[in-house]
């Protein structure tokens, strides 16, 4: 499992997938959301602002990506 870390939460999801390198855009990281691509906790999201903490994980591309908050 890859981790991801982020100085701030909540953030919302397209946001992680876009800053991380995920996809290209903001724009592609809400289509690869809308196209249920991407599960948060175990379950496919559907919703592009959905506010990511501490502790969630993130699937794309058959991988996982553990959110850590550092301060």
């Amino acid at each position: 499992m890859h981790t991801i870390e982020i100085n701030r939460e909540p953030v919302e999801l397209y946001k992680i997938l876009k800053f991380e390198g995920l996809v290209g855009t903001g724009g592609e990281a809400k289509i690869v959301i809308d196209e249920g691509l991407v599960k948060v906790n175990g379950q496919v999201e559907f919703r592009k602002r959905n506010k990511i903490k501490h502790g969630d994980v993130i699937e794309f591309n058959q991988i996982s990506y553990l959110i850590q908050l550092v301060q």
